[in-house]
């Protein structure tokens, strides 16, 4: 069996250039994660901001139940 040292070294350079350009791929992509990732809609709220709901009991009798059924009947009659 005989083996070519330039064939070995064609596909030890092919080795290594395709290893770079996988690492190179890979942090290219590791830039742009700000990018990519969604927005997290349940962070607190910075600022002025207020964040509107804030988990009423609903066990403490029927005013806050009667509440919650007014709320969620405004929710279906605008569509808000």
């Amino acid at each position: 069996m005989v083996l070519s040292l330039r064939r070995g070294l064609k596909w030890l350079r092919l080795l290594i250039l395709f290893g770079a350009l996988a690492i190179m791929f890979f942090f290219s992509l590791r830039l742009f994660t700000d990018w990519i990732t969604p927005v997290d809609h349940y962070r607190i709220p910075e600022g002025h901001a207020v964040k509107v709901f804030g988990g009423q009991n609903v066990n403490d009798g029927s005013e806050p139940r009667t509440a919650l059924l007014e709320r969620l009947r405004f929710f279906y009659w605008y569509g808000e």
